[in-house]
């Protein structure tokens, strides 16, 4: 059987590999809760990863489903350091199972939906891919409110989603999908053409500086309870909120060029960012 503590490793080399901006700011926690973090962020990795990466999506995407819903029976392989970390995050913890529900179904919706019409339609993908991560983050950061936090919870996994959009148009388009509404898109000229030319051009900053405006009231709702999180778990959240927010600025200052290139935070910005918090 692989040992909690090995397990609990293997989850942090994920979350290293994939998300240098999260691992910077959950580092700060407590051990056993840090500990907890890497673990949910492998599952969602892990899901995520099947669906972008896989062979046969929708036979993985559907295995997965088959040993969640065995995992949470208690019967699931012990040899797996995901599986064997998670377990002991529900044992120490009362996890919120829909949310880990939601997420899968999120992931689902990226085999069957390329495009998004309205904001509504976006927003409700959003939260299945991301808001879902922050409800099941919530009995580790903040056991004793999370209904309190819920809502806010929420608002920061869209902005953070919203983020991750703007971010990753070019990734996305070579997935043929495009996030950025449709309705949205209409509104200020920019057509699916304009996009796979690749070319940064007055309609495609509208629409971009729209959604962007969009991230940034919902990080200011998310916000709004900050103080009400533990005082062991404020400053990991809000360095999270923040080192994501500027995002953001570094592609403004990239002047929006977000094909071919995946814009991030340099160490540097990192720590400016969080010793300021």
């Amino acid at each position: 059987m692989l040992k909690v503590k090995k397990a609990y490793q293997a989850c942090e080399e994920v979350i290293q590999l994939h998300s240098r901006t999260f691992h910077k700011a959950f580092s700060l926690l407590p051990d056993e809760k840090r500990q907890a973090v890497w673990a949910i962020y492998a599952f969602c990795r892990t899901v995520d990863d099947l669906v972008d990466e896989g062979v046969q999506p929708e036979k993985d995407i559907a295995r997965f489903k088959g040993e969640f819903e065995q995992f949470l029976a208690g019967n699931y392989d012990r040899e797996h350091f995901m599986w064997t970390a998670l377990a002991d995050v529900f044992n120490r913890y009362p996890m919120n199972q829909q949310a880990f529900h939601d997420m899968i179904r999120g992931q689902e919706m990226d085999l069957t939906v390329s495009r998004y019409e309205t904001m509504e339609e976006l927003l409700d993908y959003c939260y299945h891919v991301a808001s879902t991560v922050g409800l099941m983050l919530l009995p580790v950061l903040a056991p004793e409110k999370t209904e309190r936090l819920r809502d806010d919870a929420i608002y920061l996994g869209l902005a953070m989603q919203i983020t991750n959009i703007l971010r990753d148009v070019g990734e996305d388009l070579g997935r043929d999908r495009i996030y950025l509404p449709a309705e949205c898109m209409k509104r200020y000229g920019l057509t699916e053409e304009m996009l796979k030319a690749e070319t940064v051009n007055p309609s495609f900053i509208l629409v971009w500086e729209h959604l962007a405006k969009e991230a940034e009231e919902l990080y200011k709702k998310a916000l709004q309870s900050i103080d009400e999180y533990p005082v062991y778990s404020r400053t990991p959240v809000k360095g999270a909120l923040y080192l994501y927010r500027a995002i953001l600025s570094a592609i403004r200052r990239n002047h929006y060029q977000v094909f071919g290139k995946k814009h991030s935070i340099s160490l540097k910005e990192k720590k400016q960012i969080l010793a300021q918090l």
